[in-house]
């Protein structure tokens, strides 16, 4: 092997760990044997003895056969670091020596050697006074990272690695960092290090740049906000203050010493600081968010001008984020006046235009978490669920930089204080953030810049000119006197004003001297506002608007308020109400007209917040406790059985909890394709876990809990992580108080899924150890052989393959002894994955061939597919590829009768493997780009993999074909399991 052709190798490790020969990426094994490698490269050149790698893979507890195995998993990175050395001729890049192995490569093929040389060198630059060539140097250097180094690499070898690497980073970080702030990019560093300081939040020096970006921004609140922040931190966790550095900083803050100013920036091109990458389908998105502008709107002159104010003149761009805050009692209009000034300017934000309702005042206490909100944001940016951060710190720092260098328009309805609001505010200039609330947000106007707008009742004029828009100026000029009594009595408050006018509208015969007798008559007071933060009291308005409902309408109207989410859809409406879904419709219609009820959306409905108040009044006065218990139980019993017939297309192989009763006045929805049940989770996602909370809370945990289950597909395939965990969580807080022991083991199963699918595998395996027992005490064999057979999983998962097979084959063994047939297709299944993994074909092959008579006996069809594709795997790797290929048709067969798009993808590549093994490029050329069309579909992250298979397919080599399809070696997509689970979620 020659000098040239070991300089085309190039290895990271700085992320997963991965390795290139030129363009083709080269299969390095299972991470077992990706962790020999990385011990040997990061000796940097020095022999490792065998002991040292038995250590470093195993740490104190080897298997049997140990060293054996090591020496096949060095063997076989010979294999693919030097596919082409001669028989006989001595490896040149895995070296033996003495009792061990050495690696010989150029420092250069290594990207943690390329790092430290451009740190190194950025350092004697910055000594040098050559700032901006430091700075440039430093952000190239941390470029090169790519997540979290060495991922997914087992062993005690690894993790201790991992530190030194993240201390490594974050020293490269604070250097650049500190070049930055000498080079006046404080705006820049404030961005940056915002998130990366909650992720650290005991690290001094971080703050100390923190700090000093802040203030040189202009932000010194914000600057001693950090500092007291991190000295809570230290106080409370380790019992110290913070250090003389930081001491120092915090007095010269204070103290507002010239010396901290920021420099004049040197006259040379300053490089731009790093940025969270956005996901290439993130760019092109453009949302229009914004609710319909008020076809009637009138008035509100004066604050139109003020919010105009706020921008620069027509055609320029704003220099700083601008923040406007809309605030005053409720029913004054303020989301009103907000949607109409949004749309009048939308054209002067070409990037789109964003809009949530915060639900900061919702009466039920669920109000919109900033991290909810930004996953919103997120997903309307066009983020595929795939890539979606795990982490609400990780996810903002996304949200942040897709905004960056955007002119995007955002609407945060219906706040509820500054804490709710900040984080979803952008970071760069170019946006405009409207922000409507109840309350001051003087916080927001303190610390951010926002620029208060308090609305007042209409004045008299504006309010007569809303009235006549409604009702006609010829009425008006008719009985000027009863208007402006019925302004009066209204308040000049829009929101009542709105409902006496659609009265008066919808009965033209009607004098307004009668209207306002009828005001005067009825006045009254809602108790929950009077003094608070309403100081006009509409009850009267809502009384006699309610009155005047028919009784069906007036007994819908109630049990409205009984509902737990944001909005409702005509058939949940229905369900609650135990009436006819056309009936239902009717009635809807009525509370719209009258003003009483909201359709935001064609068939979905909500309240004002007031309106819910008064009808969970109503409620409480005419309904009787028991009723309004059944209308609560009816709505989530149509949930249940809704979400249960969306998920037998979701997951359709999967098992499911056995629902409770439907009561006799309730018609579930049906659906007929994937897409539709999808499409109704998405919609009703809010609605679904406020009822599971809602249910919890009211001693409801049997429904709680089957809601919950019967989510799993719809929480795993969106990405939904938190919504999963924190319904599995409050599932099973609800299930342990009842006494509900099968609801606390399938609880404690389907946190243990969320976990794993979490990346929390520890903490997985925990609860899937305290759901054991409690299947055993049901004398449940076939949950406790379930939850026997998770632990398999998971443990493959994390590359512990030995621990999985002993898990994995005590499941088949009870699976066998008591008849379960499903679960002993899935087993084998998991059995044959495993051997394969290991390198062991022929026993792989005969689970994967026994697993598919048991499959087809099962009717199994999904896991079917599954296993065919494991098998042309174990036939490819033996290069039989001619029976490769035909049981990856039969596999494709399989996966498009049961609309498995993403394994059939895989099963397209894996076959475009073998068709390029046998030197049939073109062939491998179309299905690559057959499978690559399919991953785009879901903006999968295994399609740049594909990518780079078509870019690098001239230089494939084949009589030398990779050891495996590399869908295979991780097992990501086309493995059947669930995550954290067994396959077809036992």
């Amino acid at each position: 092997m020659n000098a040239s052709h070991t300089n085309s190798l190039r290895i990271t490790v700085l992320g997963p760990v991965r390795a290139w020969r030129g363009e083709q990426e080269l299969a390095l094994g299972s991470p077992q044997q990706r962790a020999v490698l990385t011990a040997l490269l990061l000796r940097r050149g020095r022999p490792t003895t065998v002991g040292e790698l038995v250590d470093a893979l195993w740490g104190e507890r080897p298997p049997s056969g140990a060293v054996t195995v090591l020496r096949t998993y060095v063997s076989r990175l010979r294999k693919v670091l030097e596919p082409r050395r001669e028989a006989g001729e001595a490896p040149q890049v895995i070296v033996s020596a003495a009792d061990g192995y050495l690696v010989r490569l150029p420092e250069d093929c290594l990207d943690l050697g390329v790092f430290e040389r451009r740190v190194a060198e950025a350092k004697k630059l910055r000594t040098g006074g050559d700032l901006a060539a430091a700075a440039e140097l430093l952000h190239s250097a941390l470029e090169l990272w790519d997540g979290k180094p060495l991922a997914g690499l087992p062993g005690p070898l690894a993790e201790a690695e991992r530190y030194r690497l993240d201390e490594q980073w974050l020293g490269a970080v604070e250097t650049g960092t500190d070049v930055d702030l000498e080079l006046g990019r404080h705006e820049e560093v404030a961005a940056q290090l915002s998130s990366l300081t909650c992720e650290h939040p005991l690290r001094e020096r971080l703050c100390e740049l923190l700090m000093l970006a802040l203030y040189r921004c202009g932000r010194q609140a914000e600057a001693l906000a950090a500092y007291r922040k991190l000295r809570d931190a230290l106080v409370a966790e380790l019992g110290v203050e913070p250090g003389p550095a930081l001491l120092d900083l915090h007095a010269r803050i204070l103290a507002a010493d010239p010396t901290l100013r920021a420099p004049v920036p040197p006259p040379q091109a300053a490089s731009p600081a790093p940025s969270v990458s956005a996901p290439p389908s993130a760019a092109a998105a453009r949302p229009a968010q914004l609710p319909a502008d008020l076809p009637v709107f009138t008035g509100r002159d004066s604050e139109l001008a003020q919010t105009n104010a706020l921008l620069p003149a027509e055609g320029k761009r704003p220099t700083a984020v601008v923040i406007s805050a809309i605030g005053g009692m409720a029913g004054v209009g303020k989301t009103t006046l907000a949607v109409h000034w949004a749309h009048e300017i939308a054209h002067r934000f070409p990037d789109g235009q964003l809009y949530v309702n915060l639900r900061g005042f919702d009466p039920t206490g669920s109000a919109m978490p900033a991290d909810e909100a930004v996953h919103t944001f997120l997903d309307a940016l066009g983020v595929p669920p795939s890539q979606m951060p795990g982490r609400p710190d990780t996810r903002a720092a996304l949200y942040r930089s897709l905004l960056a260098d955007r002119r995007v328009l955002l609407l945060l309805d219906n706040a509820r204080d500054t804490e709710q609001v900040r984080p979803l505010l952008p970071s760069g200039p170019g946006c405009l953030a409207i922000i409507t609330s109840r309350n001051q947000l003087t916080g927001l106007i303190a610390s951010d810049g926002a620029h208060p707008l308090t609305l007042n009742p209409l004045p008299l004029a504006e309010a007569r000119d809303f009235l006549a828009r409604r009702i006609g100026p010829e009425r008006m000029a008719a009985e000027p006197t009863a208007a402006d009594e019925i302004i009066a009595r209204c308040a000049r408050l829009p929101l009542a004003l709105a409902i006496v006018a659609a009265r008066a509208a919808t009965n033209p015969s009607f004098p307004l001297h009668a209207v306002a007798d009828e005001l005067r008559a009825s006045h009254g007071s809602l108790d929950a506002f009077t003094g608070g933060d309403i100081s006009t009291d509409v009850r009267a308005v809502f009384s006699w608007s309610y009155h005047a409902l028919s009784a069906p309408a007036a007994r819908l109207f109630q049990l409205l308020a009984a509902h737990p989410g944001p909005d409702i859809a005509a058939p949940a409406a229905a369900a609650l109400a135990g009436l006819p879904l056309r009936e239902t419709r009717g009635l809807l219609g009525e509370l719209t007209h009258a003003h009483l009820l909201t359709e935001h959306f064609p068939g979905r409905y909500t309240f004002h917040d007031l309106l819910r108040i008064y009808a969970a009044e109503r409620v409480g006065c005419e309904e009787s406790a028991a009723d309004r218990g059944q209308a609560f139980e009816r709505v989530l019993t149509w949930y249940l059985h809704t979400a249960d017939a969306a998920s037998r297309f979701i997951t359709p192989e999967r098992p499911r909890a056995p629902l409770l009763p439907l009561p006799p006045d309730c018609r579930p929805l049906t659906f007929t394709t994937y897409d539709e049940a999808l499409e109704w989770c998405s919609t009703e996602r809010a609605n679904l876990v406020a009822a599971i909370n809602q249910a919890a809370t009211d001693g409801m945990a049997p429904l709680a809990w089957r809601l919950t289950a019967a989510l799993w597909g719809f929480f795993y395939l969106r990405s939904h992580r938190n919504d999963w965990l924190a319904s599995n969580r409050v599932s099973l807080a609800a299930a342990r108080s009842a006494g509900d022991r099968r609801g606390e083991a399938e609880c404690l199963t389907g946190l243990a899924n969320a976990l794993s699918v979490n990346g929390s595998l520890e903490e997985a395996i925990d609860h899937y150890k305290q759901a054991l027992p409690v299947f055993r005490e049901l004398d449940d064999e076939k949950g406790a052989s379930r939850i026997i057979g998770n632990l398999g999983d998971v443990h493959l998962r994390a590359g512990r393959i030995e621990e999985a097979l002993g898990y994995l084959e005590e499941t088949l063994e009870t699976d066998r002894a008591i008849g379960h047939g499903w679960g002993v297709g899935i087993c084998l299944n998991n059995l044959g994955e495993a051997y394969l993994r290991l390198g062991r074909l022929d026993e792989a092959r005969a689970y994967l061939e026994e697993a598919l008579e048991v499959l087809r006996a099962t009717d199994n069809r999904w896991v079917e597919g599954i296993t065919l594709d494991f098998l042309g795997t174990v036939y490819h790797r033996l290069r039989r590829h001619d029976d490769a290929v035909q049981q990856y048709h039969l596999a494709l067969q399989a996966h498009r009768e049961v609309g498995n798009r993403w394994a059939e993808a895989h099963s397209i590549s894996h076959l475009a493997e073998t068709r390029l093994a046998v030197g049939e490029r073109d062939a491998a050329r179309t299905g690559w780009g057959q499978a690559l069309q399919l991953l785009e579909e879901f903006n999968h992250p295994d399609a740049e993999e594909i990518r780079d298979k078509l870019r690098g397919l001239d230089d494939a080599v084949p009589d030398a074909p990779p050891d495996e399809p590399s869908g295979v070696a991780g097992a990501s997509t086309a493995s059947p399991r669930d995550p954290g689970g067994r396959a077809g979620g036992r």
